[in-house]
């Protein structure tokens, strides 16, 4: 038995039989299990990487060999055996762990993932770095099959695949990403691992040649010949690399076997590992659609997830999904495009209803967003479902292939503002800023569900491109019926309380808590704040702003997104350029990442909480 919390470096590795680290794996997942049960945090996918993890530390040396993991999600095992075991009770906490890499936190991490198909880049940047310094050491890039899905992988692979510099890709094929991989790739990994005839010849050479000195010298020669004539060439084999594989990633022996190799290797060189999602946790190994890849604390002898879902309330996603539903149910020109976020998003009952129409591209946001712009030139109504995070990743493709054509695609902008645990690569604080600048674009955010359903009528009714933002979080549930969405004019904001001593300007489900807040000051301390639903970002509310300059009252931008280029920006500037002057004060995000807490914590941090709020309102007016 190994005691996981005192592991302080992974050097002891080195030194242990195969039966001592079988031991150990079964120790880190009884660990891991236990410890995510209390916590929270991506289960799954570090539960198939338990045994790759540990051969890796076999035949490398962390930190000089650098290892860099695609995502990130998959680095429990590695922090465990890094020293940091003893840190995952708070995991994904306020200024705890991490759940992602983090090089602040040990020399192990020589790399910071969060997004996906970024990992073999990387890579290429520190085995260019480390020929041009004339030093020597492994540079190992690990990513998932479904972070191949991803472009940016193929460009890098397609670089390095010529240049002999020496690197290895790891792929961990475990058939998923978040949900069920899609694509031609994953049924090109599916005939390689499946390949019958490889397989069983392979099995009848290795039993003839058991237990004899040979083993490991001809299996080695053989199986790249045998794999050449059974298969034929494999696309990697194509793009210049040295292929190994399909490598049991549960058999330690083989692993160590195979990386071996791959590390005497003078050329780049792929290992194909395949392991299984969820390993050694049966309710995790049957999952089929992605439940369990980042899941809430958990009994973990049932299985059974804690919800703590307010009465009659649903996500915004899944709120958003109705909405899907019902607005296809009328027109048959709707379809749903989301890059490989269908558990993710909620868009499992759309899947359910509209096979046909629920379209996965795969980690492919660049994909998704021009091809929504192709169906939309053709009479489609596409919906682009996407977290804010990887919107920006499709920066190029909402300016030059949508916008500049006009062309009325919708994003459904998920995850929009603080998500909390999942931390700095994950906040949704840049779409704001990213879309104002874009001509052509509008940008809303809905305060509750009924006006999330008009804003999604009214945005099929607009000639041009629509971002509709809505948060992580749960909102009162309403059933979406069709006939009594009302069309919302574009760039109205409505008043939802009159004020004389202030104003508070803001959007989303914090409105409820901002007239609230409103209503308590007025009869606490006398001061009289209005609130208005800001509910279109761009265009603004022209006409009601020209009224507030009036007033000649102090105007308060709350906003859960990047001060720089938001709301308060937009307003100031729409002032500045009408010479109007009016006391605007912004409240928003700075000019930093912002790390992982709940979100209470983390707008707390930003001096963002509902105290601060209040605490400028008192300044503002003093002034």
């Amino acid at each position: 038995m190994y005691d996981i919390e005192k592991i302080t470096n992974p050097s002891f590795i080195k030194n242990l039989s195969t039966k001592e680290m079988q031991v150990l794996c079964q120790d880190i997942r009884t660990f891991l299990i236990d410890s995510l049960s209390k916590t929270g945090g991506h289960v799954s996918s570090n539960l198939g990487v338990v045994e790759l993890t540990v051969a890796m530390h076999k035949v490398f040396n962390s930190p000089e060999d650098k290892f860099i993991w695609d995502v990130g999600h998959q680095v429990y095992i590695h922090k465990m055996l890094t020293g940091r075991a003893n840190q995952f009770s708070t995991l994904r906490q306020y200024k705890g762990l991490s759940g992602f890499p983090k090089r602040k936190e040990s020399e192990h991490d020589c790399w910071e993932t969060g997004h996906a198909s970024t990992s073999i880049s990387a890579a290429v940047g520190m085995a260019y770095a480390r020929d041009l310094n004339d030093e020597n050491y492994h540079v190992v890039a690990v990513i998932g099959d479904g972070s191949l899905t991803g472009g940016m992988a193929y460009e890098a692979l397609n670089h390095i695949g010529h240049t002999n510099k020496r690197l290895i890709v790891i792929i961990n094929d475990n058939e998923m990403a978040i949900s069920p991989n899609v694509g031609a790739l994953h049924n090109i990994f599916g005939s390689i691992r499946t390949n019958e005839s490889y397989l069983n010849t392979k099995r009848r050479l290795k039993k003839l040649l058991k237990n004899t000195q040979l083993l490991n010298r001809v299996m080695y020669r053989a199986k790249g010949s045998l794999k050449r004539f059974v298969i034929g060439e494999t696309p990697f084999d194509a793009m210049g690399f040295k292929y190994f594989g399909p490598v049991d990633g549960h058999n330690l022996d083989d692993l160590i076997k195979n990386l071996n190799f791959a590390k005497k290797a003078d050329k780049p060189v792929i290992v194909h590992v395949k392991t299984k999602k969820g390993k050694g946790y049966s309710f995790a190994e049957a999952d089929k659609l992605g439940t369990w890849h980042g899941v809430g604390k958990f009994n973990k002898e049932t299985g059974e997830v804690s919800v703590h879902k307010k009465e009659n309330c649903v996500s915004w996603s899944k709120l958003m999904c109705n909405g899907l539903i019902e607005l296809t149910k009328h027109d048959s020109r709707v379809s749903v495009i989301t890059p490989a976020m269908i558990n993710g998003s909620a868009l499992n009952d759309y899947q359910m209803l509209y096979p046909d129409r629920l379209i996965d591209v795969g980690i492919a946001e660049e994909h998704a967003v021009t091809m929504a712009g192709g169906m939309a030139t053709q009479g489609m109504k596409p919906f682009v479902s996407i977290y804010s995070t990887f919107f920006k990743r499709a920066f190029d493709q909402v300016h030059h292939d949508v916008a500049r054509q006009n062309l009325n695609v919708v994003f459904g902008v998920d995850r929009a503002g603080i998500v909390g645990a999942d931390g700095e690569t994950h906040q949704g604080l840049y779409d704001i800023p990213m879309l104002r600048p874009i001509p052509n674009m509008t940008i809303m955010m809905p305060k509750d569900a009924k006006e999330a359903y008009d804003l999604l009528y009214t945005a099929y009714e607009i000639n041009g491109p629509v971002a509709i933002r809505y948060p992580r979080g749960d909102v009162f549930n309403v059933v979406p019926n069709y006939e009594s969405w009302q069309s919302v004019p574009v760039g109205s904001w409505t008043t939802l309380k009159s004020g004389a001593d202030a104003y508070l300007l803001s959007m989303g489900p914090i409105l409820d808590d901002l007239v609230q807040l409103a209503e308590d000051l007025s009869e606490a301390e006398g001061i009289n704040v209005g609130v208005i639903n800001t509910r279109f970002i761009k265009p603004l509310d022209t006409r009601l702003l020209d009224e507030l300059a009036k007033l000649e009252v102090p105007l308060i931008v709350y906003e859960e997104s990047a001060m720089i280029g938001g709301l308060g920006t937009a307003i100031l500037e729409y002032y500045n350029e009408t010479n109007q002057t009016v006391k605007v004060k912004r409240l928003g995000v700075p000019d930093v990442y912002v790390q992982h807490g709940s979100v209470p914590e983390v707008l707390a941090e930003l001096h963002l909480s509902l105290d601060d709020i209040k605490a400028e309102i008192n300044q503002v007016i003093k002034k």
